[in-house]
Order: C-alpha cells, then sequence, then structure tokens
C-alpha cells in the first residue's frame, strides 16, 4: 500500500534538490483530509526546488495536478520530467485555471459597472421626484389662483375611493390590534397592580404612534398600489400620449388630485382607526382588567393631551402626501408593458411604506417633547 500513497523525495544534485513524485495524487487519495493537508503542509515547507520529476508517479489525475500546478505559481517549471499523459492533464488544468482567473478579473469591472448603474438609477430617481414635488407647488399657486378651473370632480372622486371605501378595513385591523394590546399590556401591569395605567399606554401609543401608522400602512398598500396601477394602465394604453398631445398637464390632473385627496384623506383615516383600536382596547380592558369603559372614557382625556392629537394629524396629513407622490412617481415611469407595471407597483408600495416608517421615526425624534 506504501506505493500508491502520494509522497516525494527529494533528490540532492550539483544544481540543488530536485522532488520526485510518487504514488498516486488523485481525489480519491485527497479524500483523506489527513494525507491531503500533510502533503500540502510538507510541500511549503520545501519551497521551489530546482527540479521536478513526475515520470515515476503511478497516478496524476486533475485534483493531484491542481495542487501541483498552484504550488509551481500557475506556470511551468524550469526543469520538468513528465510522461507527455501527464503533460496532457496539466495543460488542461492549466487551461482552465486561466479561464477561471480571466473570468474572476473581469468580473469585477461588472461589478463596479452594476454598482454605478444603481448610483445613477437612484439619482435619476431622486430626480424625477424632486422635478415632481416642485411642479406639484407650481400646480398649487395655479390652484390658488383659478380654483374654479381645478380637478375638483377628480379631487372628490378620489377622495370618495381613497377615504370612504376604506373605512371597514382600517377599522377591522385597528380593533384587532387595539385587542391585541389591551390583553397584552394586561398580563404585564396585573403583576404590578398598575392596571389602571393600560389607559395612559393605550391611549399615548395608539393615538400618537400606532394609529397614524397602521392607517398610512393600509392605505400605502390600498390606495398607493391602485394610484400607480391606474397611471400605469394610462400609458400602457396610451392615453397618457394622448393627454400629452390635447396639452393636458399630467401632474395638475393626475397628480395633483390624489396629492389633496390624500392629504385630507389620511388625518381623518387616521382618527377612525385610531378609534376603532381604543375600542378593542377598551373592551379587552373591560374583559381582562374589569375596568369598566365609562372610567376608560374619562381617564382618556387626561392621558392625552392636546398637543399629542394635533401631531398625530399633522403626521397622517404627511404620510399621505408621501404615499400619494411615491405612488404617482411610480406609476408615471411605468414603461408601456405588464412587466413593468407589476414591478412599479410592487416598487411603489415597498417604497411607501418605508418612507412612511422612516417619516414616522423623524416625527418621534424631533417631537419627542411635543405632548408631555
Amino acid at each position: 500500500m506504501l506505493e500508491t500513497v502520494p509522497r516525494f523525495e527529494q533528490l540532492p544534485t550539483a544544481e540543488g534538490t530536485n522532488l520526485r513524485v510518487l504514488g498516486q495524487w488523485t481525489a480519491a487519495r485527497f479524500a483523506q483530509r489527513h494525507l491531503f493537508e500533510g502533503l500540502v503542509g510538507r510541500l511549503e515547507a520545501i519551497g521551489s526546488p530546482a527540479g521536478w520529476d513526475l515520470s515515476q508517479a503511478e497516478q496524476i489525475d486533475h485534483v493531484g495536478a491542481q495542487l501541483l500546478w498552484d504550488h509551481w505559481g500557475r506556470q511551468w517549471p524550469i526543469k520538468l520530467a513528465l510522461l507527455p499523459a501527464q503533460r496532457a492533464v496539466f495543460e488542461r488544468v492549466a487551461l482552465h485555471t486561466a479561464a477561471a482567473v480571466s473570468k474572476k478579473k473581469a468580473n469585477k469591472p461588472r461589478l463596479y459597472i452594476a454598482l454605478g448603474g444603481r448610483v445613477l438609477l437612484w439619482v435619476d430617481h431622486l430626480q424625477a421626484a424632486l422635478r415632481l414635488i416642485g411642479q406639484l407647488g407650481l400646480d398649487l399657486l395655479r390652484l390658488v389662483r383659478a380654483p374654479q378651473q381645478g380637478p375638483w370632480r377628480d379631487f372628490s372622486g378620489h377622495l370618495y375611493r381613497i377615504g370612504a371605501t376604506a373605512l371597514p378595513i382600517t377599522a377591522l385591523v385597528g380593533f384587532l390590534i387595539g385587542v391585541v394590546l389591551a390583553y397584552l399590556m394586561a398580563q404585564q401591569l396585573r403583576q404590578f397592580g398598575a392596571d389602571i395605567y393600560i389607559v395612559n399606554i393605550l391611549g399615548v401609543s395608539l393615538i400618537r404612534e400606532l394609529g397614524p401608522l397602521l392607517a398610512a400602512i393600509l392605505i400605502a398598500g390600498r390606495s398607493g398600489s391602485a394610484i400607480t396601477a391606474q397611471i400605469g394602465v394610462m400609458r400602457v394604453t396610451d392615453e397618457l400620449d394622448a393627454m400629452r398631445v390635447m396639452g393636458i398637464a399630467h401632474s395638475f390632473r393626475l397628480v395633483l388630485p390624489r396629492a389633496l385627496a390624500l392629504a385630507l384623506a389620511m388625518p381623518l383615516i387616521s382618527a377612525w382607526t385610531t378609534a376603532c383600536a381604543l375600542a378593542g382596547g377598551m373592551l379587552a380592558a373591560d374583559v381582562s382588567l374589569g375596568i369598566a369603559p365609562t372610567f376608560f372614557l374619562r381617564a382618556l382625556p387626561n392621558a392625552v393631551h392636546l398637543g399629542t392629537l394635533v401631531l398625530a394629524s399633522s403626521k397622517s396629513a404627511v404620510f399621505g402626501l408621501l404615499i400619494a407622490l411615491i405612488a404617482c412617481h411610480y406609476g408615471l415611469r411605468i414603461k408601456p408593458n405588464t412587466q413593468s407595471l407589476g414591478e412599479g407597483t410592487t416598487a411603489s408600495v415597498v417604497t411607501s411604506i418605508t418612507v412612511v416608517i422612516l417619516v414616522d421615526a423623524l416625527f418621534a425624534v424631533v417631537f419627542k417633547n411635543v405632548g408631555n
């Protein structure tokens, strides 16, 4: 069995030390990890001998050839003795190694190009968003100067679809969130005998944070996606091009009424969602802690100050405006094909929810002393 073990012998010569490779340098032999690691360690310890003799090796496959080729620095030694069959194996290993190295080098510029493309795409999005915001400001000035020319019919229609039709789903979700929060808080407050403070916790958390945020997320997924899809379908059916030919401004007839409708509807939807959540929390507090609804309603005004209500309403209006702008931004960027329509709608919802959460965190930090 010793004849098949991969090994090498050192042969001192006048020119230096030569290495004679012996045994089977194959994948089956190198499957024994300790054998492979020991052989690699011995090769590294020897360094670069004067010459190599592979003619006495019993067998060398591509794995053994790759090991020697890497040790040689991926180039042919100056003095090398090997059989023709062995040379053919080493030539294939050298060819594939060179191809892998060149491919790896070629991928580096490709990665930089992809990164640059991503940066340019975000810059393009930012420029388009700034243009949209600026144009919305100009359209608001135009509306103030000539209110009789405003798209009031579109505004009322969007206000109904965005606001009135969203009341059932926001009420259901808000009520369930209030029930869940009340039950979770009751388990903790009961341990310290602080049952009555559930009114303060529910009032501040729902009115100040969870109510507006929950309503904004629901509207972003429901109405924001609908706005992007509507404008995207108009792109697919060439209606946007027809409006441009007829001299109808996209921003004035499409963006302005949706932005105004969402900015006005969001505080009302937020108040409705918060009220339903408080109703669910009040019911759960009555069942779990025995706190009567009458006590809950009397203690709530003392727990929530006027500044908290103003902050929640203002924050909701900002959320609505941002959701409308993001939805219209992605809708106007959709290309005339169905794949772009789906990708744009998905990107609109994800971006809207992300921006809403970031802006909510910003409000929490900047206005931390309001309502306290």
